[in-house]
C-alpha cells in the first residue's frame, strides 16, 4: 500500500475563497493547491472562457504562416499539407485543411505510411507527395522540425516550406523555411500559454491568426467560419497527445469535449457509434483516450492513416460509417496484436525489472504499430519508465511512455551518442537504436532516471497524496456539481484524489467483470454513494470494520439521470481524518 499524504493549507486562502465565492471547502482547498488562490484567478478557473485566449501573433513566425497561407490560398497556389499519423496529426490535418478549404483553397494532403516510409516528413514521404506534382508551398503538420535535408531538398526546387510542430529539436533549426514551434523559437521560455501546446493546438492558433488577417481585408468567407466549431478536433489531438491539461489547454479542450457532444462531423459521429459512444452524451477526456483515438491510431499502426483523415473530412454518411467500421475492424486487430506483445514485453522484464529498478527496456520481434501503447501500459504494470522496441534488421524502433515527475527527453539525453534518433517530449518520445546498444542504453536509462530521482527531480511515486478529507455528509450534489467545474482532468492536472474518513461497509463488495469489485456507501437517509474498485478483487475490504478510503468522485450520468458514483483507489483501517 501506498503511503497516504495530507498536507493541510497553510494560509486562509482557502477560506477567503470559500466565502466569497461560495464555495464547498474542499473545492477552495483544490484550487488553492493548483495556484488559483485568489478570487479572479479561481474564478477564471472555473469558467474559462475563449475570450480568455491570448492574441496569436505573440506566437512566433504565426503572422508570418497566416500572411503566408493567405497568400497561397489568394493566388490559387498548389499546396501539400503533410500531417503525422496519430490522433495529434490527424486532427491537426483535418483543421488545416478544412480552414484552408472552407476559404476557396484546394489542398493536397497526405500522411507518412509507417511501415513503408517511417516516421514524419521522411525523404520517402515527401518523395510520394511531389510525384501529384511540384507545390509552390509545403506544410508539415506534427512533424518536420528535424526534418533539414528533406526541407532543404524541397526549398532547393522552389518550394516555400511551413512547419507547425511542437517536438524538440535535437540541433539548430535550418533557415529557409517559417517554423511555429515554441520549444524551438524559445520565445519567453516556458511560462508562455502556448508552451505546452500540442500540433493542433498551435494550428488552432495559426487558423485564428489567419482568420483575423482575413477579417481585417474584407474577405467574407473568412468572416462566415466560426472556428469555435472546429474545437472537436483541437480537444482530440490535445488529449490524445498527453499534453499538460492546463491554462489554454485547458480551456480549448473543455469547449472543444463541448463540440465533440454536438458535432455535425459525420466522420466522428460515425466514429463515436462504433466506439460505443451514446450520441449527445456528456463526454469525458476518457472518452477520447479510450475509444476514439485508439480507432484513429490503429489505422497508421497497422495500414494507412489516411483513412481517418478521409473520414473526419467527408460529408457522406454512408461512407463515414463504412471508414468508422473499418477502423473498428483494425483496432480489434491491434488489439489482438498488442495483448501477445504485452505478454511476451512482460515475462522479458519481469526477469529483468531486479536489475533496473528506476526505468526498463524492452526489446523483441514486434510490431512497430502497437509498442508506444504498450510501453504505456508497461510503465504503469512496473510503476517507472518504460521503451519497448520492436525489431527492425539490425535496429531497435519504438516508443517510451513515462511516470508523472520523469522526463524521459532528459532521461534520454545521457544515452544521445548511441541513439540513431529519439525525440518527443516528456511523457512519450520516439526511439531507434543499433539492437546491439540496447543493453548499453538499458544501463544509460536506469541511471538516468536513478540521478534524476536522487536528485529530485522525479517522484518515486509511492505516495498518494489526498487534496482533502470528506466525511459522508460533505457528498452532496452541490459539491459534486462544484467539482465538476473544475474539468476536464488530464495530464498535468489531475482529478484530484479525495479521503472519506471512518467509513463501514454494512454488506461486503460485490464481484463482478475481471477482478473488479462494487460496493455502496450511505450519505444520508435515502442517498448511497456507488464505489467501484478496477481490478483490486484481490484486496477486498472488510465489512462491518471502520475504514478509510481513497477515491475520486464525480456524477454517473446515466440513462437520463445522474448519481453520485466514487473510484476506490485504495482503503486502509481508519486512521482518522488525516
Amino acid at each position: 500500500m501506498k503511503n497516504w499524504i495530507y498536507h493541510a493549507p497553510q494560509n486562509d486562502a482557502a477560506g477567503t475563497l470559500e466565502s466569497s465565492l461560495k464555495l464547498h471547502a474542499a473545492i477552495a482547498e483544490i484550487l488553492v493547491k493548483r495556484g488559483f488562490d485568489t478570487p479572479p484567478a479561481a474564478e477564471r478557473h472555473l469558467d474559462p472562457r475563449l475570450a480568455h485566449l491570448e492574441d496569436p501573433l505573440l506566437i512566433a513566425n504565426v503572422g508570418n504562416v497566416a500572411e503566408r497561407l493567405a497568400r497561397a490560398v489568394a493566388g490559387g497556389e498548389r499546396i501539400a499539407i503533410m500531417g503525422d499519423y496519430d490522433v495529434d496529426g490527424v486532427t491537426s490535418t483535418t483543421l488545416l485543411v478544412s480552414i484552408l478549404r472552407a476559404l476557396g483553397g484546394d489542398p493536397l494532403y497526405y500522411v507518412p505510411r509507417r511501415l513503408e516510409e517511417g516516421y514524419g516528413m521522411s525523404r520517402e514521404a515527401v518523395e510520394r507527395a511531389l510525384r501529384d506534382g511540384p507545390f509552390s508551398l509545403f506544410v508539415a503538420l506534427d512533424c518536420g522540425t528535424n526534418s533539414t535535408a528533406e526541407i532543404a531538398t524541397l526549398t532547393a526546387a522552389g518550394t516555400d516550406v511551413i512547419v507547425i510542430d511542437h517536438h524538440r529539436s535535437k540541433e539548430r533549426a535550418g533557415d529557409g523555411f517559417l517554423l511555429v514551434n515554441p520549444h524551438v523559437n524559445d520565445v519567453g521560455g516556458t511560462g508562455e500559454p502556448w508552451s505546452t501546446f500540442c500540433t493542433v493546438g498551435l494550428v488552432f492558433k495559426v487558423c485564428h491568426a489567419l482568420l483575423k488577417l482575413l477579417r481585417t481585408r474584407g474577405d467574407g468567407r473568412a468572416a462566415g467560419i466560426v472556428l469555435r466549431d472546429y474545437l472537436d478536433l483541437v480537444a482530440m489531438g490535445t488529449i490524445a497527445d498527453l499534453v499538460p491539461l492546463t491554462g489554454e489547454n485547458r480551456l480549448l479542450t473543455m469547449h472543444g469535449l463541448r463540440q465533440l457532444q454536438k458535432t455535425a462531423r459525420p466522420g466522428l459521429r460515425a466514429l463515436m457509434r462504433v466506439g460505443g459512444i451514446v450520441p449527445g452524451a456528456r463526454l469525458q477526456p476518457s472518452d477520447i483516450s479510450f475509444r476514439l483515438g485508439p480507432r484513429i491510431n490503429a489505422s497508421g499502426r497497422l495500414a494507412d492513416a489516411m483513412l481517418p483523415v478521409r473520414m473526419l473530412l467527408c460529408d457522406d454518411e454512408e461512407a463515414c460509417a463504412a471508414d468508422a467500421s473499418s477502423l473498428n475492424a483494425m483496432n480489434r486487430e491491434r488489439q489482438e496484436i498488442e495483448r501477445r506483445v504485452c505478454a511476451e514485453a512482460t515475462e522479458q522484464l519481469t526477469a529483468i525489472a531486479g536489475a533496473h529498478p528506476n526505468a526498463l527496456v524492452a526489446h523483441g520481434d514486434w510490431h512497430p504499430g502497437v509498442v508506444g501503447i504498450v510501453a504505456g501500459k508497461l510503465c504503469r504494470q512496473f510503476n517507472r519508465p518504460c521503451i519497448v522496441l520492436g525489431r527492425e534488421g539490425d535496429w531497435g524502433k519504438g516508443s517510451g511512455r513515462s511516470v508523472a515527475g520523469v522526463n524521459l527527453v532528459e532521461a534520454l539525453a545521457p544515452a544521445a551518442e548511441i541513439l540513431e534518433s529519439w525525440g518527443g517530449h516528456p511523457m512519450a518520445v520516439g526511439v531507434t537504436v543499433k539492437a546491439a546498444n540496447v543493453p548499453e542504453l538499458r544501463r544509460r536509462f536506469d541511471d538516468a532516471v536513478r540521478l534524476m530521482r536522487e536528485g529530485g527531480a522525479a517522484d518515486g511515486d509511492e505516495t498518494l497524496e489526498i487534496v482533502s478529507w470528506l466525511d459522508t455528509t460533505h457528498i452532496t450534489d452541490e459539491f459534486l456539481d462544484q467539482l465538476e467545474r473544475l474539468h476536464p482532468f488530464g495530464e498535468g492536472n489531475p482529478e484530484p484524489i479525495f479521503g472519506i474518513a471512518d467509513v463501514s461497509l454494512r454488506t461486503p463488495p460485490v464481484l463482478f467483470g475481471d477482478a473488479n469489485y462494487r460496493f455502496q456507501v450511505p450519505l444520508d437517509s435515502w442517498r448511497r454513494l456507488g464505489v467501484v474498485a478496477w481490478r483490486k478483487a484481490d484486496n477486498l475490504p472488510p465489512s462491518d470494520t471502520p475504514l478509510d478510503l481513497a477515491v475520486k468522485l464525480c456524477w454517473n450520468y446515466y440513462n437520463g439521470r445522474r448519481y453520485p458514483q466514487a473510484e476506490l483507489l485504495e482503503w486502509r483501517p481508519a486512521e482518522g481524518a488525516g
